[in-house]
């Protein structure tokens, strides 16, 4: 889906363990202007979605532990890009705010995720919109541009077995 970016990040180890770069202007993954910076810990199963954002908030996530299995939607082409990202395989994923988004806490342990946002979060009027993370009508055409993947055609399932 057009907006959606990810960059893998760099790991630099030594004996005392590693550094990574998270965030760095001249990478063209980062299109906006980063405002506010944010840390979820999510624990293992747990879905934090559907959400949107019609005033122009692009996210940004890292997941730096565990594992999520992130998610955007778009109403018009009912289709979902869905990227696994692991703190063990550090990367960014740029989610534009218009599509729905949001993502599951996968894997045995409860995952961190770091997120920067273009908008600064307005507590008295936020930029918003919600559906519940279950609802029967995101009913995907194409997955990632495929249109045999046997979840196609069928309401969207956050905990689909992976191997099935």
């Amino acid at each position: 889906m057009e907006g959606i970016l990810v960059k893998p990040l760099k790991r630099f180890a030594d004996e005392r363990g590693f550094f990574t770069e998270i965030m760095r202007e001249d990478w063209n993954v980062f299109q906006d202007e980063v405002v506010q910076a944010n840390l979820s810990i999510t624990y293992p199963g747990i879905v934090r979605a559907w959400h949107r954002h019609e005033r122009g908030q692009v996210d940004y996530f890292v997941c730096i532990k565990g594992a999520i299995k992130i998610c955007a939607y778009d109403d018009e082409t009912q289709e979902p890009n869905e990227i696994v990202s692991t703190g063990e395989n550090l990367q960014v994923v740029r989610v534009p705010g218009h599509y729905w988004h949001g993502f599951r806490a996968v894997g045995s342990e409860p995952a961190m995720l770091v997120y920067f946002v273009n908008r600064l979060y307005d507590h008295e009027s936020p930029d918003e919109i919600r559906r519940p993370w279950n609802d029967p009508t995101v009913v995907p055409r194409v997955i990632n541009g495929r249109k045999d993947d046997p979840r196609c055609n069928k309401p969207w399932d956050w905990f689909y077995p992976p191997h099935k």
